[in-house]
């Protein structure tokens, strides 16, 4: 009998997030944008997701939605075999210990007031309580992410950009999640660091069977680190696939556009004159065109992506596209 695969940790489906438009002259609501529209995908155990998109494509919003940091209008979310979709905050707080995030901002995600060890053990599990025990577990935690056990009588203004983010992935691991969710964690750091904190987060991760949602605008930041991808832009998931198949033949020509801006070594891989160059700026869920998003960016763009919104679909070499003329395709 061939064996059943384990059901996924996470599973997001169908799901949508609005925000209210406010009128600026008196501050009365004159619709809805959606912000996050019909996104679905699942994360299993010990695996890595990215996604990816530039600014303003909804990113940071599913990335708090699958937390429940918000609440979506459309669509379902089960963790761990639960929905969690409308649980209460009260219900959410034993499940919100095993996902944790990791915030973008190093600089505004640790309480200035208060010392590091006790950032950390505030989100130490119950059981463990306080004293000794719980300073023991802090300073073993502060050993794990790279930094000394006497650093927890310090305050987060006295460390760098990149020593506050492993002092945030030391307080999610705290809580001993089975799950961390990564907003942009490397986007306000240096490059030499963010090569140093994303090769912690692979050694975590293999030594603890950690699951990562890990956001991103660059896709060469999550190329090492992600089993699968999912292209996100205006909303809406474009291109998903393996991470080793999107990087070697890119089906949506928002997916090539974005590895074509990725730094090549050499001067002739710049000029190739098979790049697909990004036309314009990516504009906002509130002025996205009619039909497909990308088509005022698209080099292949026809009629039919004026009038009519692709659907993501499944193709059998485990990704799914949405394109009208995906890359690869004939005429494409």
């Amino acid at each position: 009998m061939t064996p059943v695969a384990p059901p996924p940790l996470l599973s997001v489906e169908h799901v949508g997030v609005e925000f209210p438009v406010r009128s600026s002259v008196v501050g009365r609501s004159s619709g809805t944008v959606r912000a996050v529209d019909d996104v679905s995908f699942t994360v299993a155990d010990g695996e890595t997701v990215g996604i990816v998109g530039e600014s303003g494509c909804g990113k940071t919003t599913l990335s708090r939605c699958i937390v429940r940091l918000l609440k979506p209008q459309r669509g379902a979310i089960t963790f761990h075999g639960r929905d969690i979709t409308k649980l209460s905050d009260r219900a959410l707080r034993p499940i919100r210990r095993q996902m944790q995030m990791v915030f973008q901002n190093p600089y505004a995600s640790l309480n200035p007031h208060r010392r590091v060890g006790g950032i950390i053990a505030g989100a130490l599990p119950k059981r463990i309580g306080s004293g000794q025990e719980a300073d023991d577990r802090v300073a073993g935690l502060l050993e794990k992410v790279g930094l000394k056990p006497e650093m927890a009588d310090r305050f987060p203004a006295e460390f760098s950009g990149g020593q506050r983010q492993r002092i945030g992935i030391a307080r999610a691991l705290a809580a001993e999640p089975k799950l961390i969710v990564l907003d942009e964690p490397v986007s306000a750091l240096d490059v030499s660091v963010q090569a140093q904190v994303v090769n912690l987060l692979g050694e975590l991760q293999e030594e603890l069977g950690l699951a990562y949602v890990f956001v991103a605008h660059d896709l060469s930041v999550v190329r090492h680190v992600s089993d699968r991808i999912a292209v996100m832009y205006l909303g809406r998931f474009v291109e998903m696939a393996p991470a080793d198949l999107l990087y070697a033949e890119p089906r949506h020509w928002y997916t090539r556009g974005l590895l074509d801006a990725v730094p090549t070594p050499t001067l002739k891989a710049r000029r190739s004159s098979s790049r697909a160059i990004l036309k314009g700026e990516a504009g906002t869920v509130l002025d996205a065109p009619s039909g497909c998003a990308f088509r005022n960016r698209c080099p292949g763009a026809t009629e039919i992506c004026t009038t009519t919104v692709p659907p993501l679909v499944e193709e059998p070499d485990g990704r799914a596209v949405a394109c009208h003329h995906p890359l690869g395709a004939p005429g494409s």
